[in-house]
């Protein structure tokens, strides 16, 4: 018995020893297998989230450029700023275990929001309202805004006292002349859609900021930082996978800031003096077609508190078109003396209406036959002797001088919204549009097409199409220029020089029924070439023209013997009857007197020859 016994405890214990070597390989065996997954199959993976841990991207913002007038003078520009931010519920919780592990050292959550809110107050002034603020930093919310634009250093004064104060960078969009040519520049301001914080920046909600805001704007970088163990803070020296920021190009117009302000201030005085709804007013150069002033009777500043009108930021002088009027009649003098129909002097008889289709067409004024010179005939602005000389045009040649003029087509000056007017193509003609187009009806077209109009006239018969940036300045400085319009030749330069001059005479101021229709336009010591307009609005509810409601337009060459710039405005539906609402003459001599000052420019040789209109 005791043999046996001996036998089975012994063989217990080898049983013991085989089944904890077993254990142990086993073990071994996984561990082993743990290690390859870890290493060989995991391992990638398990970096990138230790590297996660501790790694934090960084943004680099990139400066929006600036945009300059022709001379340098900075209209919108950027400025670096910090946004204010706190987290009401994650403070609350911060103090209370706080002063659950610091019995003697406890802190008290009113009595530091307080602080903070008087010490803002302090630093930041009218820039927040201590009970406002106070109001948001004891808020039930994860996550508020305390105030925004603040200035870096007073930013880093308040967190330097306040740690627990979020600072999130700001670009902060600065237009130092606030609502001078605000229409053209347009604004831009910080935008956060993007749901990626990284790509928040300064982008452009109107005018030139929004239709160029890709120049301007630049492209953000971006910097991985390593940053301490449970904290945000970087530690210096372990910046690494640098994308640098390409900085926005900044852009030069070609308008002249003191001429804007000028244009701006008369478009805003004319348009209360003649009562319209609305006033535009262009200012070109005779010969590249760029733009120095471009202005409508309202205007915005984009850097107000509190937001702007939508309605104020659009650019009425290329997004709304309007019917010219008489102005529209230099394209019947240009063919007719382009097509050798007639010649100045050359004398008509005018009766004292015509009839085209079903339509009879007058005069603005009562009169038996006339006989009228050809200069007469649009000095006075006859709608009778206009319609007979393009009756011999005859409406082929008629609608190929709109397309050359560039009508019923955009500018393509480069702002948002422009409209390229209205102009039916010739097979879509009835029988009496031929007794509109030519006396400026059923047809629309901006200030900047009908000022392009004359700008052929002055550039001995090239249209250039206008354009109102000069070049952008890429962030090394490198100047680039806009590409500059190709010209259309549309007449003659002995055509253009004919119909200029025969357009002196509609400032002319003489007896016997030889003054023009625009004498108050003359500026002394000039030759002046232009053309007034007078064109019924029409009435959609009555389905026809009103007899109330009208665009009052102008279009004028200085000087006509040496061209230098051309002028057009508009005036929208005003008071007919009072002497400023039924002539924009006064308001192109104003301007034109004041760019004669501006830019020095010489008298005319020779004063404007008187010649006859009725004989």
């Amino acid at each position: 018995m005791r043999q046996v016994r001996k036998r089975a405890q012994g063989t217990d214990h080898r049983v013991r020893v085989v089944v904890i070597r077993f254990l142990l390989i086993a073990s071994l065996v996984a561990a082993g297998l743990k290690l390859v997954q870890v290493q060989i199959f995991e391992g990638e993976a398990l970096a990138a989230r230790a590297e996660q841990q501790r790694a934090m991207t960084i943004p680099i913002p990139a400066h929006r450029g600036s945009i300059v007038d022709r001379n340098g003078v900075e209209l919108a520009f950027s400025v670096e700023a910090r946004a204010l931010a706190y987290r009401p519920v994650a403070r609350r919780t911060e103090i209370d275990k706080w002063n659950k592990t610091h019995p003697d050292e406890q802190l008290n959550f009113d009595e530091e929001t307080a602080a903070l809110a008087k010490r803002m107050r302090e630093v930041l002034g009218d820039q927040v309202v201590e009970a406002e603020v106070l109001a948001k930093l004891r808020s039930d919310k994860k996550f508020v805004y305390l105030v925004d634009k603040v200035e870096p250093a007073k930013a880093r004064e308040l967190q330097k006292k306040f740690a627990h104060l979020n600072l999130e960078y700001r670009a902060q969009r600065e237009y130092p002349a606030g609502s001078l040519a605000s229409n053209i520049v347009g604004r831009a301001n910080w935008r956060m859609e993007d749901p990626v914080p990284a790509n928040h920046s300064l982008h452009g909600l109107s005018g030139l900021e929004l239709f160029r805001d890709n120049l301007l704007a630049g492209k953000p970088g971006k910097q991985i930082v390593e940053t301490g163990e449970r904290t945000d803070a970087v530690i210096p020296g372990r910046g690494r996978d640098l994308q640098a920021a390409i900085d926005g190009s900044d852009m030069e117009l070609t308008i002249d800031a003191d001429l804007q302000f000028f244009l701006q201030q008369k478009t805003a005085e004319y348009g209360q003096r003649s009562g319209s709804k609305r006033v535009s007013a262009v200012v070109m150069d005779a010969k590249t077609g760029e733009v120095y002033a471009l202005a409508n009777d309202k205007a915005f500043d984009p850097s107000a508190p509190g937001g702007v009108d939508p309605k104020l930021m659009s650019d009425p002088s290329v997004t709304t078109p309007f019917e010219p009027g008489s102005v529209n009649k230099v394209v019947t003098a240009m063919g007719a003396i382009e097509y050798g129909i007639t010649t100045p002097d050359a004398v008509h008889s005018v009766p004292d209406s015509i009839k085209i289709a079903d339509r009879v067409i007058r005069d603005a004024w009562d009169h038996g036959r006339l006989n009228m010179t050809t200069t007469g005939i649009f000095a006075k602005s006859s709608n009778v002797g206009t319609l007979l000389l393009a009756k011999e045009i005859n409406e082929t040649r008629f609608a190929e001088l709109l397309g050359k003029l560039g009508l019923g087509t955009r500018t393509g000056i480069g702002l948002p919204g422009e409209s390229p007017g209205a102009l039916l193509p010739q097979k879509q003609w009835s029988g009496s549009t031929f007794g509109n187009l030519p006396i400026g009806q059923g047809l629309s077209m901006t200030v900047l097409q009908m000022a392009g109009m004359y700008q052929t006239l002055a550039n001995d018969g090239v249209r250039v199409p206008p354009r109102i940036v000069r070049a952008t300045v890429r962030p090394d400085g490198t100047r680039v220029e806009e590409p500059r319009p190709e010209g259309i030749r549309v007449v003659s330069p002995e055509t253009a020089k004919t119909t200029r001059d025969m357009f002196r005479a509609v400032t002319q101021k003489a007896p016997n029924g030889n003054s023009g229709t625009a004498t108050l336009a003359a500026v002394t010591g000039y030759q002046i070439s232009g053309k007034t307009g007078t064109a019924q609005q029409f009435d959609k509810a009555a389905g026809r023209y009103s007899d109330s409601k009208y665009w009052i337009t102008f279009a004028g060459i200085l000087p006509a013997d040496n061209p230098r710039f051309v002028v057009g405005m508009v005036y929208d539906t005003p008071v007919y009857s009072t002497p400023e609402g039924n002539s924009a003459a006064p308001f192109f001599h104003d301007v034109a007197s004041f760019l004669t000052q501006r830019y020095n420019i010489p008298m005319s040789k020779e004063p404007t020859p008187i010649v006859p209109l009725i004989k």
